[in-house]
């Protein structure tokens, strides 16, 4: 199991963690981009973004699915790698659940595939989407939070102290509350966390911060090529 979960930042904000994600991905294969959390007439620019934004990994090929239907027929193995953007965390779970794609995905990291997730494409694989409430609304109506679990037991929050300090002291009392039965981490733009079968890391500048029974603990990474223990 390779993956990096983004707290939701771009370019020069995450160029390490993009750097290590190029590192272990094989080139010669396309890469599968997935920007099913976005409203779907959004498609075309988030493939626009994708391809600047891996520009410099030298991919053969980024090839983007526009269904979660699509998404569940394809062959996964022949990919380097599944990146999934950002937008509304509900409507991405919802969609992977009900195609048949969440199992699939499932399936492909336990077989040692690589995936990318930034912001919803990341949360998803935490233990619950309870922690993003505050963030995005659950316009689907989805009510099966669960995610991947990849984490044992950790659920995820991207943009933590990118936002207002309204906001983010809005998510801080929320998250302390959550946490009394969830553990949650919350990650800034700027953070990576990097699963690299049973190491994990956390690859980027900033402070994140844990949450569990109901307190708040502020953890730093060592810098930015060490990255830092995640436990």
């Amino acid at each position: 199991m390779r993956i990096f979960l983004c707290g939701g930042g771009s370019g020069e904000q995450i160029i390490e963690a993009t750097r290590r994600f190029s590192d272990v991905i094989d080139h010669t294969r396309p890469l599968l981009y997935v920007p099913l959390a976005m409203e779907s007439e959004r498609y075309p620019s988030c493939l626009e973004w994708i391809s600047g934004e891996l520009r410099e990994l030298n991919i053969s090929n980024i090839e983007m699915v526009t269904s979660a239907e699509e998404l569940a027929g394809k062959e996964l193995k022949n990919y380097s790698a599944i990146y999934i953007g950002g937008g509304n965390t509900f409507k991405l779970l919802s969609d992977l659940k009900t195609s048949g794609a969440f199992d699939r995905i499932k399936q492909y990291i336990e077989q040692d595939g690589i995936v990318f997730g930034g912001s919803a494409g990341a949360i998803i694989f935490g233990e619950s989407l309870e922690s993003c409430m505050l963030d995005d609304e659950n316009n689907v109506g989805l009510r099966d939070f669960s995610g991947f679990n990849v984490l044992n037991g950790i659920s995820l929050l991207c943009h933590y102290t990118n936002r207002t300090e309204e906001k983010d002291r809005e998510s801080t009392e929320y998250l302390k509350e959550l946490s009394k039965r969830l553990k949650v981490v919350a990650l800034p733009e700027e953070d990576t966390i990097f699963i690299n079968g049973d190491q994990i890391e956390v690859i980027g500048t900033r402070p994140y911060y844990y949450f569990e029974n109901g307190i708040r603990e502020e953890r730093h990474c060592l810098s930015t090529l060490r990255g830092c223990d995640f436990y």
